[in-house]
């Protein structure tokens, strides 16, 4: 106990203190120390019960200046009030228990309804549950009083009182916690005690209202019935006190209504009553429209009803509750007298400046029901009284316009353009000569629209002439000019519109009311542009609008559908143009389709269903164009590069792939030919952009090879031929890795052999090295044939021996000479395997490049070098045929020898 005292100190005291501002902490230590009244030891301490005042008045200063707020509020009192109860003497005098009850009422009091207001009813309850024992334990005691009679009756009445409000509280308590039973017996008591307390008659009326409308939000319709009855018979116990009239009412129609939202017979009968009471007591707007409400959803008859709308007028009710009476008879099939009544509102109104709007509700409701006959009629009454002093409001006026257009746009829509063509000159009746209005402009663009299509061309011009006048600036002016041109077969101005446009569609367009023209509308009207050209067979602004509309619309999948559009035109094209022409429209294609790969690579607003048909499409139209490009390697390299690019967005599949890789195959090999084609030029970034293409068709080639058995597949020496073309030309150190690979193959070819020997010797590229490497390796195969290719044999050996000794040298080193003298070896033994085949001519050339040696050796002194080059040129003679008796080289040969005898005595006696 002394613990507890020490640490519930300790905390008010911290607490109070001037400097402390971390009150929150604090207050929930001390409601974790202090739970409850019911829960507090009994501690008659006074030390204590000054730490609850103090407590209860930090609390008052505290929330006058809003330091703290109600929930803290509300702790602070909590635990004040728990405190003081706790604190009670054991034995006190009558005085001080009387203090005591008074103190402790006044703050169990006050904390339940600080609660209350926290909406924490289980909290306060239990405090009011104490107020009340209290208050009725001290009634009892000045009840059973013998003396002071007059002063026990000033108290009991003070007690009454507070009993009443907390009471009140109690019944608050209750019916939030949905407790509709414990709520009456409390305010039952409370209204016994109105007899004795008639000041609070109104204030327990007003509770009783407020239980009503919480009970009605809640959708329990019998309790707020009940308690809006109550608060009605409550009001009048005491009239003196009771609320004014306008309260009163308020209950009444309330009742009225929730009367009216129980749907029954006898409900309806009950709230046709209490509207009735409710306008005795204050006849208000609000109520007679109720009555009227209520006659007509219990089904009264057309006089009872009519009874009541007079009554309205009568009342001088505002003009838009009249309207609004109209528009609930037209809800409840109330029509005749909807009508009725609206022509006596009209007459009511008729000097009043609001009278427009009422004529605009009449139309609006013939048009409801179709009775286009008499609306037009009663338009062209109001057209009238327009101009002669009956003027509709701005407002008035831009709710009929917007009837107006919407009927006529309706017509539109079903091709009665003449009927839709009748709405819009009414609507434009009401417009001055002379008037500029971008409304205006935009009734005589639909005016214009419905002209055409009744082939009244002249008309239409008019209407847009009035049109450019008044929004120049306007897309849609220009569209509708445009409309024009394409009727009168006007290409020029056709064209002008479509560019004016497109400019426009690039910025936002305000009118006057500051309506912004939506991207979307833009795009929507290029896209009708282009579909109106091509209905009229103009496939030139036909393509203008469609180029415009991809450049300016935001939505990708509007673009695309456009592209699909120009790109089916320009294929058109191409196939009906000349050979001038067809470059310049395969770049356009180029154009498109790049624009379509980088609208897809968004996939904004797309499915991947819909990403993957595009791209497909797309793709399938960038390979087929890429084949009718064999003329121009670069178009066609751009071309399959695309088609490679957009099979990306695809999901992957083997055919897919199979494709890709053929696309990025063909790119290369279209690169390598532009390069042929162009020797002289720097052609690095050509080949440095093959080299990425076959590098990437190496991973799709891996990728595939997994997918199945592909042994008769030529990818891997396609690929290897064109990385080594590339690499030749950009003087690759690589070259001879590629080479390597390509011997390492289980199937070489000697073609393609032979076709990297000449690639290697290629301008600009010069490795003969590897050239012979591959000869050599393309010789070695040919002889291993079951039947030897002599030319081609012959052709490797002519090739090895060019290389190894070219025409036009002064001297030849001594290992040159072994090298060839091995290729003539090779030589004659394909002779002499078959002399017959072998060919003549290159019988002749072995013959004289190998005579021609032994000259030149001769020439440089190495004479037993020459002896054997010219012996190995007259082996080659016999081998000739019909040539033999040209090439006698015999005497010839025999006078070398004699000269290589004397020139060799020669050299042995100089030494």
């Amino acid at each position: 106990m002394e613990q507890f005292s020490s640490t519930v100190k300790f905390l008010v005291e911290k607490l109070l203190q001037k400097q402390q501002r971390d009150y929150d902490q604090i207050i929930e230590t001390l409601i974790c120390e202090v739970p409850g009244p019911d829960n507090c030891p009994e501690t008659p301490d006074p030390q204590l019960e000054e730490c609850a005042i103090q407590l209860w008045n930090w609390a008052i200063a505290k929330s006058v200046d809003e330091t703290i707020s109600k929930l803290q509020k509300a702790k602070v009192r909590h635990v004040a009030c728990s405190l003081l109860y706790c604190c009670e003497p054991e034995n006190p005098t009558e005085g001080i228990i009387r203090k005591q009850i008074l103190a402790s009422t006044t703050m169990a009091s006050k904390t339940g309804r600080t609660w209350l207001d926290c909406k924490n009813p289980q909290m306060a309850d239990s405090f009011l549950k104490r107020a009340v024992t209290s208050l009725e334990t001290l009634y009892s005691q000045l009840t059973s009083r013998a003396d002071g009679a007059g002063d026990a009756t000033l108290s009991k009445g003070d007690v009454e009182k507070d009993l009443l409000r907390i009471l009140s509280c109690q019944a608050e308590s209750a019916i939030s916690q949905g407790k509709n039973h414990e709520a009456v017996v409390c305010m039952q008591r409370c209204k016994d005690m109105l007899l004795r307390l008639p000041k609070d008659t109104a204030y327990i009326s007003i509770t009783c209202y407020n239980f009503g409308i919480d009970a009605y939000n809640l959708g329990k319709l019998e309790d707020s019935a009940f308690w809006l009855s109550q608060s009605y018979e409550i009001g009048k116990m005491n009239l003196k006190y009771a609320p004014e009239p306008e309260m009163k009412a308020k209950v009444l129609r309330f009742l009225a209504t929730v009367y009216l939202e129980s749907d029954c017979q006898r409900s309806h009968e009950k709230a046709l009553s209490a509207v009735n009471l409710a306008n005795k007591e204050c006849a208000s707007v609000a109520g007679l429209y109720l009555k009227i409400r209520v006659l007509l959803r219990s089904g009264a008859s057309d006089d009872h009803i009519r009874a009541g709308l007079n009554e309205m007028l009568e009342s001088a009710v505002p003009l838009e509750v009249c309207l609004n009476t109209v528009r609930l008879l037209m809800s409840e099939d109330r029509e005749s007298l909807a009508f009725e009544h609206l022509r006596c509102v009209c007459c009511h109104f008729d000097s009043s400046p609001d009278l427009g709007t009422a004529l605009v509700l009449h139309i609006e409701l013939l048009l409801q029901r179709g009775k286009d006959l008499l609306c037009k009629q009663k338009i062209e009454d109001i057209i009238t009284g327009h101009y002669t002093g009956k003027q509709l409001t701005s407002q008035a006026l831009t709710s009929l316009h917007v009837m107006l257009w919407d009927k006529a746009s309706k017509h539109f829509e079903n091709k009665n353009y003449a009927e839709a063509l009748q709405w819009y000159n009414f609507s434009l009746s009401f417009f001055k000569g002379g008037q500029i209005d971008p409304n205006l402009a935009k009734l005589q663009r639909n005016r214009a629209s419905c002209f055409l299509q009744l082939k009244q061309l002249e008309k239409a011009k008019d209407a847009i002439m009035e049109v450019e006048r008044c929004d120049p600036d306007s897309i849609f002016t220009h569209f509708s000019v445009y409309k024009i041109a394409v009727q009168e077969n006007n290409v020029k101005k056709a064209a002008e519109a479509v560019n004016a446009m497109g400019r426009l569609a690039k910025i936002p367009v305000s009118s006057k009311d500051t309506i912004l023209v939506s991207e979307d509308a833009s795009s929507n009207l290029l896209s009708l542009a282009a579909q109106i050209a091509l209905e009229n067979e103009q496939e030139d602004i036909a393509m203008k609008a469609l180029e415009s509309l991809c450049e300016n619309s935001k939505d990708d999948a509007q673009v695309l559908t456009a592209l699909r559009c120009l790109v089916r035109l320009v294929l058109t094209t191409i196939e009906k143009s000349g050979d001038e022409t067809r470059n310049a429209n395969l770049d356009t294609l180029l154009l498109y389709l790049k624009t379509a790969l980088q609208k897809i690579s968004h996939r904004s607003n797309m499915t991947v269903k819909q990403c993957t048909e595009e791209a497909n499409w797309f793709r399938k139209i960038a390979w087929n164009s890429a084949l009718q490009c064999e003329s121009s390697p670069d178009r066609m390299r751009n071309f399959f590069v695309l088609s490679y690019q957009l099979s990306q967005l695809c999901p992957p599949d083997r055919t897919l792939l199979m494709g890709q890789k053929t696309c990025l195959l063909m790119a290369a090999a279209a690169t390598l030919e532009l390069c042929r084609k162009s020797p002289h030029s720097d052609q690095t970034e050509e080949l440095t952009q093959a080299l990425e293409h076959i590098q990437i068709c190496w991973e799709v080639w891996r990728s595939l090879k997994t997918s199945g058995n592909f042994s008769m597949d030529p990818t891997n020496t396609l690929l290897l031929l064109y990385e080594f073309e590339a690499r030749a030309k950009l003087n690759d150190p690589k070259l001879e890795t590629v080479l390597e690979s390509v011997l390492e193959l289980e199937h070489v070819d000697t073609k393609v052999l032979e076709t990297i020997a000449a690639l290697a010797m290629e301008p600009p590229s010069h490795f003969p090295l590897l050239c012979k490497k591959a000869l050599r390796a393309a010789l070695s195969l040919h002889k291993k044939q079951p039947q030897t290719d002599l030319a081609r044999c012959s052709k490797c050996v002519h090739s090895l021996i060019k290389l190894s000794l070219p025409s036009g040298v002064t001297e030849v080193e001594a290992h040159v000479l072994e090298e060839v003298w091995d290729y003539y070896e090779e030589a004659l033994s394909i002779i002499a395997a078959a002399p017959d085949d072998f060919p003549e001519m290159e019988t002749l050339w072995l013959l004289t490049r190998a005579w021609n040696t032994g000259i030149l050796l001769y020439s440089l002194t190495q004479y037993p070098e020459a002896e054997k080059w010219c012996g190995l040129a007259m082996s080659f003679i016999r081998h000739l045929g019909s040539l033999k008796e040209s090439y006698e080289l015999s005497e010839l040969y025999s006078e070398i020898l004699d000269r290589l005898d004397k020139a060799k005595n020669s050299h042995i006696m100089e030494e």
